[in-house]
């Protein structure tokens, strides 16, 4: 491995290529590669603030930048250090870490046979209507690994706990089955690994590393698309465990249909089991979230902001977390809690804007795309292509656009809530195994964007 101080100038070069000059600034000012054991390394940053904003939103592009620059990498972590200015010969002041002998590597040990983060575990999971199908599909693997539900692939945007849920599904299975040799691996380290033993003419040991584990957990598989030769392997692989029930876990951020390039068998395979999306949290969820972050951590903060914070800030749980933690370091700094007000103005540029469209409109606008009668909606009938058009209708006000069941049937001919509800389930219910609808839903939001 080259020196470390070169390998992070070379990747803060890419880095800040691939970051706002801003964030690039606020963030990664004072950081260096401290020390590195068995395949860890470790980043040194200023403060807890830091650490956990890069832990959350930049975790992913610090691994990959230092995988293309640093070879044999199994993971990251961040610790805390002190730094103070050195006067150079130069004009400017550099800054260089001060390290005791013993570091105070006060993150969880990830373990290098498996990868397993251990801090990942179902004890600190929420489980909401955002995510309950797939811990209901998790908790039932666990009971038999490799028969139930596999494979199984999960899928939803970034920052909704996809890899805390397929770690936990790996930590709980170790701790349940300790005989059962289980691999947590990113796509992207699995096609690395490939590649490498390709150059070093090393395919059979490739193969006898990855075929001898019990379970495979393979994160961001979405970032196999053009890599042919690495589909072709991951397929053999696939098989070979598959025959020999072993489970594979799978997680990506968009269903396998929509992944570009996925040759045909392996799409196949990926889809063969039990594919379930995670979504954005509502706000029940949100509530959770925050209260167990702040419990877990011992902060405090006022109810008034909690309900705010769960009310207002609709995006993924990384984004949630990201504002809770900066509303906690604001409260460090002024040794004082946050008020209301306070939390409003600090976390305005976060808030996303209401979609600001009538019902009236989503109605003309699914019942043009289906190519029905926009007044056949509201009447009374069980015809199967409107009954089916009306159910997405009440889906898309309700997932979309956060209006209440009693509204949407109120809206849409007088409807029973009840009505409202059971088709908002049966879709997403659908939604699940059928990938023709999961088109169709991605095509209809595109007109709302």
């Amino acid at each position: 491995m080259i020196p470390f101080k070169d390998l992070w100038n070379s990747c803060l070069l890419d880095i800040e290529a691939n970051t706002s000059r801003a964030n690039f600034t606020t963030w990664f000012k004072n950081t260096s590669i401290v020390k590195e054991d068995q395949g860890t390394l470790y980043i040194g940053v200023p403060n807890e603030f830091v650490k956990d904003w890069l832990y959350n939103k930049f975790h992913k592009l610090i691994v990959k930048t230092l995988m293309t620059h640093g070879g044999d990498i199994r993971s990251v972590e961040y610790i805390i250090i002190k730094y103070e200015p050195q006067t150079t010969a130069k004009e400017n002041t550099q800054i260089k870490p001060q390290t005791n002998k013993e570091l105070p590597l006060t993150d969880l040990y990830i373990n290098k046979e498996d990868n397993l983060n251990p801090k990942y575990t179902f004890n600190s999971f929420i489980v909401g209507p955002f995510n309950e199908l797939a811990y209901a599909v998790a908790q039932s693997i666990l009971n038999n690994p490799g028969h139930n539900y596999n494979p199984f692939f999960v899928y939803g945007g970034t920052g909704l706990g996809k890899t805390h849920m397929i770690q936990s599904i790996g930590n709980s299975i170790k701790t349940k089955y300790p005989n059962k040799k289980i691999l947590y691996v990113s796509l992207e380290r699995f096609s690395i690994d490939y590649v490498t033993s390709l150059q070093n003419k090393t395919p059979n040991a490739f193969k006898e590393k990855y075929r001898k584990y019990d379970v495979i957990i393979m994160d961001d598989i979405q970032f196999i698309s053009g890599k042919d030769k690495t589909q072709e392997e991951l397929f053999h692989l696939f098989n070979t465990l598959y025959e020999s029930n072993r489970q594979i876990i799978f997680s990506s951020d968009k269903h396998p249909n929509f992944i570009q390039g996925l040759e045909e068998r392996l799409l196949s395979r990926l889809s063969s089991g039990m594919t379930v999306q995670i979504v954005e949290p509502d706000y029940e969820s949100r509530l959770a979230i925050i209260k167990a972050k702040i419990t877990q951590n011992n902060y405090q903060l006022d109810e008034d902001v909690i309900s705010y914070l769960a009310a207002s800030l609709e995006g993924n749980i990384r984004e949630l977390e990201g504002s809770l933690n900066a509303l906690i370091a604001q409260s460090n700094l002024k040794n004082k809690s946050i008020s209301l007000t306070e939390a409003k103005a600090l976390i305005k540029n976060n808030i996303k804007p209401k979609k600001n469209v009538a019902i009236k409109e989503i109605v003309a606008t699914i019942a043009e795309y289906y190519n029905i009668e926009e007044a056949s909606i509201y009447e009374k009938t069980r015809r199967k292509e409107i009954v089916r058009a009306r159910q997405v209708i009440m889906y898309i006000l309700r997932e979309d656009f956060s209006i209440s069941y009693p509204l949407i049937g109120q809206k849409l001919g007088g409807k029973d809530h009840t009505t409202v509800i059971h088709s908002h389930l049966k879709i997403k219910k659908d939604l699940i195994t059928d990938p023709g609808l999961v088109q169709e839903i991605e095509k209809i939001r595109i007109m709302f964007k």
